[in-house]
């Protein structure tokens, strides 16, 4: 149990509140409501995306994005799509980023492992998640969720394992088949606003069924505004249970794993420092230490929640 968690057991919220810096009362109530809840729902992601990540801003438009980790090399690729508007019938999409994305490839991917099936539901199902995440369909909020969707569409992923890591590689394919199709309706809160169906890649859906990494769906929604926080909390969330023994990260490791679009290591350490503690304020079982060199890693249960067997069937 972390000491935040901790504390409110002992003192309680408000008690807690007053004892904390005033700019990290957020994080109490964030624990608090973790603490107070029951849920054993359940949400999914590939192993490859715990260990590297796509990028937290716009990128331009043909640019690819390609992290180097310690543990495997990610290169997203853009693509195109058919626009009868381009010279040639087709335009350039850039990369996915950003906490929607990640959120979006989180649905797509938790419905395929639960159902069993590449063939994933759309429609009223995507509509209700992002409600559960936190995120209204509409407006501004489903024209970023439709360019995000557009985007995994197009582009083309390679996750090529390192040597003594277990993973195979992944190369150069979509994320899905066909497309995430919107429907245009003037009424934003109709919840028909994509195809029915989508298809993740075979490729995809079996390295996803190779090596799933369950996360808790009431931690999501909490960092569901923060890319940062997202990648943070999936990196924890497969790192920690399997450990044997206590393990650094130094700050420079970390830059390289996390730091892709932070100009320099003093934009990103603070940065990063709040998204773990963000993180850590949804995973109660995990034990985290940071000081100058960089973080301390002890082996910690998964973060699953009181509804953890069940997620662990899912996930096998």
């Amino acid at each position: 149990m972390g000491d935040l968690h901790q504390l409110i057991i002992e003192h309680g919220r408000e008690r807690a509140r007053l004892e904390v810096n005033p700019k990290e009362q957020h994080l109490v109530d964030v624990a608090a409501h973790v603490l107070e809840n029951e849920s054993d729902a359940v949400g999914i992601t590939y192993s490859g995306f715990c260990v590297s990540s796509l990028p937290h801003k716009r990128l331009p438009g043909s640019d690819a994005w390609r992290r180097d980790g310690p543990r495997l090399t990610l290169i997203v690729e853009p693509g195109r799509v058919v626009d009868n508007a381009g010279h040639d019938g087709t335009r350039i999409v850039g990369v996915p980023y950003g906490s929607r994305a990640r959120l979006i490839l989180l649905y797509l991917q938790t419905e395929a492992l639960r159902s069993g099936s590449r063939q994933v539901e759309l429609g009223r199902s995507m509509h209700a998640w992002l409600g559960r995440m936190g995120i209204p369909v509409g407006g501004k909020s489903y024209r970023l969720i439709r360019e995000q969707a557009e985007r995994i569409t197009a582009c083309r992923l390679s996750f090529f394992w390192h040597r003594d890591h277990g993973g195979q590689a992944f190369a150069r394919d979509s994320i899905v088949e066909g497309g995430l199709a919107f429907h245009e309706h003037d009424d934003a809160h109709q919840a028909s606003l994509w195809s029915e169906y989508v298809y993740l890649s075979p490729a995809y859906y079996s390295a996803l069924q190779r090596h799933p990494v369950p996360l808790w769906e009431p931690a999501l929604r909490h960092l569901a505004g923060s890319s940062l926080a997202l990648d943070a909390y999936a990196w924890l969330a497969y790192r920690l249970h399997i450990l044997e023994q206590p393990a650094v990260i130094s700050w420079p490791a970390l830059y390289a794993q996390f730091g892709g679009g932070f100009k320099a290591m003093f934009h990103f350490k603070p940065a990063f420092t709040a998204a773990i503690k963000l993180a850590l304020a949804v995973y109660p079982e995990a034990r985290v230490k940071a000081d100058e060199a960089g973080m301390t890693l002890f082996p910690s249960p998964p973060p699953l929640g009181r509804g953890g067997l069940k997620a662990l069937r899912i996930a096998s």
